[in-house]
């Protein structure tokens, strides 16, 4: 089993509306100051936060799956389609940019804080379908508690959303002393971003890795299945996870996104 780790010096930045809204990229674009650009079929990831409020004006997609999932505060949402939606914390809003569409964004707080997260399906079977949106509220997302730790299904595992790339995502919540198990796949790779406190990732080979907040992290193992244990120190640890392919085996990324 290999674990890497990226703090957040390592991760890209951004900023919209003159810096109402900032950006910590553990996937971001080329020249974004991300040494990871992409993994398997997930090909951007950023965190976003506004104090207040903030505004993306309206801007094309074209083939990719969007996500965004709301941690705390408002988002709403416009689009070329007619739609105009809102959710909250713990909602996740769902762009099929297909053929194409164009989508404008508020942020709206007070501590708004979401991720927007993109993931890269076979674009030229994409682009032949018709754009899409789709919106769900926290309470029909899966939720396990067992023994410290709670775990919200957002791709996968019985969650509603249903993409054409292949991902799984798990919001993970593990309180101080406990630990969360996960079974890493051989041929993928687990993107894990440490949203709230510091803890370890243990493995059955004896080996330890240290995280603190904000550190990002990618596990990976080269034969069989490993069972890891994501174990919290002295204050609860928050991480999202996201399980993707290594590999994708369908055409080139094309220049506008």
């Amino acid at each position: 089993m290999k674990i890497r780790l990226y703090t957040p010096a390592m991760q890209g930045k951004g900023v919209f509306d003159h810096g109402k809204i900032t950006e910590q990229k553990p996937i971001g674009f080329s020249g974004e100051g991300s040494v990871i650009n992409r993994v398997g079929p997930l090909f951007y990831w950023a965190w976003a936060h506004t104090p207040s409020q903030g505004y993306i004006p309206s801007h094309p997609h074209y083939g990719f799956e969007i996500m965004t999932y709301v941690l705390s505060g408002t988002a709403e949402h416009g689009d070329s389609l007619g739609t105009r939606s809102t959710v909250g914390a713990g909602g996740v809003q769902v762009i099929k940019a297909g053929s194409g569409v164009s989508h404008e964004e508020r942020f709206l707080g007070p501590d708004m804080e979401a991720f927007q997260i993109w993931f890269e399906p076979d674009l030229q079977a994409e682009s032949r379908k018709s754009p899409a949106y789709e919106q769900y509220e926290s309470g029909e997302f899966p939720v396990s508690e067992q023994d410290g730790v709670r775990a919200v299904d957002i791709l996968g595992n019985g969650s509603p959303i249903r993409l054409t790339a292949e991902a799984k995502m798990r919001d993970v919540e593990v309180q101080p002393h406990s630990a969360y198990r996960h079974t890493l796949s051989e041929g993928t790779t687990v993107a894990a971003l440490a949203v709230r406190g510091a803890g370890n990732w243990e493995s059955g080979e004896g080996r330890h890795e240290a995280f603190r907040e904000r550190d990002f992290m990618l596990l990976t193992t080269a034969d069989a299945e490993k069972n890891i244990l994501l174990r919290a120190d002295h204050e609860p640890v928050r991480m999202l996870l996201i399980e993707v392919p290594d590999r994708v085996n369908y055409g080139l990324i094309p220049k506008k996104y």
